[in-house]
């Protein structure tokens, strides 16, 4: 009987079915699926998934899925990945009447990550760069960005259906400009909003207003606005044409990392209770540095040892931070070129041994080897030529 079971699982393992037999996985199985958003003015259709060789690094160089979509620029999973929220980053100049930014929630297939599209809604606002969604899986906070000044960058909340599909905006935030910059600081310019970890707080970041600014987030008692103004801090006060970018918080919840886009700096906070107090500013440049700088995209390492922040101006480079496990301070450890010209974001594969890059104006994705004992992020593995790549997320977590 033994016998007869092992020719069968062969059998069936030759005829390419032994992985959808119940309890049996195929060891030679590291492929995952990984999703790219991306900007459509030139050759990029939208949403595009690939297989990605979590053994290799390599990403396959045909699409599985191509899903047709205007600017799909920043991609949201739901906690269970069932559901995915693409922000359509689409704008209009001065003095148009529609503001035609929108949102797009999307079913996800568990097995190849393939889309299909459920419901669209108006974001209310001009050029939708960013969203998160709230740790109890109810809100999606959208930020408008608004490149011109009229109308200026708001942030937006749009309740989620246990179906996945969106309901229309229930709540707009909006802020005042520093007007520090006269060339990008004219109105609000709200650039990203994140839950804190312990899910009672949303914080924005507003470049042009050179503020986080605080929420409390209260879904019991204002369904149809549930973020107030917290009481005892409102708002967090940056250097003045500073910038601020992206906000990452660290997996124990006590520290929290900023990028100040417009100086090309990173910031270090701690982190209780709805308030952030200021520890460190640092610039990501050598101190002889005489190009330009653009804070950008900011991770923290799976195990939360390193932190990676892209310098998007002229040196277009990696910088490793070292995270105290502590104190949460940061220390340099090495810089690295992203091989190519604007990075818009990156991200860890599911195994931690590589990084995924979006090289928006070079027009390519590409992979780097990294040591998760060191930090060191070493050789490239693949430059896969990709046009306007903006976002890049995994299926699997």
């Amino acid at each position: 009987m033994e016998l007869m079971r092992l020719n069968l699982l062969i059998g069936l393992a030759m005829a390419g079915t032994l992985s959808a037999l119940p309890g049996i996985s195929m060891a030679n199985d590291t492929t995952t699926p990984l999703l790219v958003g991306s900007y459509t003015g030139a050759s990029s259709k939208g949403i595009y998934v690939y297989d990605f060789d979590t053994r290799s690094g390599k990403i396959s160089p045909v699409p599985s899925q191509i899903v047709p979509a205007s600017n799909p620029s920043w991609l949201t999973f739901s906690s269970n990945r069932h559901y995915l929220y693409a922000v359509n980053e689409n704008g209009d100049g001065p003095g148009q009447i529609e503001i035609s930014g929108r949102v797009t929630s999307f079913s996800v297939d568990p097995q190849n990550g393939h889309l299909t599209q459920l419901n669209q809604v108006q974001s209310l606002g001009s050029e939708p760069t960013y969203s998160s969604l709230s740790i109890d899986g109810r809100y999606l906070f959208v930020a408008n960005y608004s490149v011109s000044s009229d109308p200026g960058g708001t942030l937006a909340v749009i309740p989620v259906k246990a179906d996945g599909q969106l309901e229309p905006v229930v709540q707009m935030k909006t802020h005042r400009a520093s007007h520090v910059n006269m060339d990008r600081q004219l109105s609000p310019h709200v650039h990203s909003a994140i839950m804190s970890p312990d899910g009672q707080f949303v914080f924005a970041q507003d470049l042009g207003a050179d503020r986080i600014y605080v929420y409390q987030y209260d879904p019991q008692a204002h369904p149809d606005a549930p973020l107030r103004a917290y009481a005892a801090q409102p708002e967090v006060r940056l250097p003045p044409g500073s910038g601020p970018r992206h906000l990452v918080f660290s997996a124990d919840g006590k520290h929290a990392y900023l990028t100040l886009e417009m100086v090309g700096k990173v910031m270090s906070f701690d982190y209780a209770n709805g308030m952030l107090t200021r520890k460190q500013e640092i610039p990501l440049a050598d101190e002889d540095f005489k190009g330009k700088n653009g804070g950008g995209a900011l991770h923290l390492s799976p195990d939360d040892r390193f932190l990676i922040v892209t310098n998007r101006g002229t040196d277009n480079e990696f910088i490793v931070y070292a995270v105290d496990p502590d104190s949460g301070a940061l220390s340099f450890k090495s810089r690295r070129s992203v091989e190519g010209v604007e990075p818009r974001e990156f991200t860890f594969d599911p195994s931690g041994h590589f990084l995924l890059v979006a090289n928006q104006k070079s027009n390519a994705i590409v992979v780097f080897a990294v040591n998760l004992k060191t930090g060191v992020i070493g050789k490239q593995i693949q430059s896969l030529p990709f046009s306007q790549p903006s976002d890049l997320k995994f299926l699997s977590r």
